[in-house]
This record gives structure tokens, C-alpha cells and sequence, in this order.
């Protein structure tokens, strides 16, 4: 059985991956806004990308802690790839 030290930071790495992934995709959204003709949407997009940079920073830091804390270094880029889905609208119940 895993110790409560060893849960938690499992639990910090996962909640890391998940904001890291989370970051990954607002990035590619943004890129996606500044390929728009729309001069704000452009904007937008560019200023969304110097905070993710920024975010994406933090989480480095947050991996490094975690893998000195946890004395093992923690892959945080494992085979678990991100799944794009595209969701269809559901048919109307009649």
C-alpha cells in the first residue's frame, strides 16, 4: 500500500498533467484565434499565448518540485496522449 506522502504526490502529479494538458490545448485554441481575419480575435489569441507561456513556466516548476520531492523523476509526457473528440449535437427528443 502506497504511504499518504506517496498518494499525494501522486495526486499533485496528476493534477500537474492534467493542467499541463489543459494549458497544451488552450495553446493550439489560441493559435487557431490568431489565424482569424478578425484584428481582436487575433489579439486575443497572441496575448492568450504570452499567458500560457507564462502558466506553462509554473508548471515546469511544479514538475521539478515534484520530482525532488518524490526523490524519482516523474514522467509528466507518458504515452497518454490528448484525445481530440468532436461532439455532435444530440437529436431532439420529440
Amino acid at each position: 500500500m502506497e504511504s499518504k506522502e506517496q498518494q499525494l504526490v501522486r495526486l499533485l502529479s496528476l493534477t500537474t498533467r492534467s493542467l499541463t494538458h489543459l494549458t497544451a490545448a488552450m495553446s493550439e485554441m489560441s493559435f487557431e484565434m490568431m489565424r482569424s481575419e478578425d484584428p481582436a480575435v487575433k489579439t486575443a489569441g497572441r496575448r492568450m499565448i504570452d499567458h500560457l507561456a507564462f502558466i506553462g513556466a509554473g508548471l515546469d516548476q511544479h514538475w521539478e518540485a515534484l520530482a525532488a520531492f518524490g526523490d524519482m523523476p516523474i514522467p509528466y509526457e507518458v504515452a497518454e496522449a490528448l484525445v481530440e473528440m468532436e461532439l455532435n449535437e444530440l437529436p431532439l427528443e420529440s
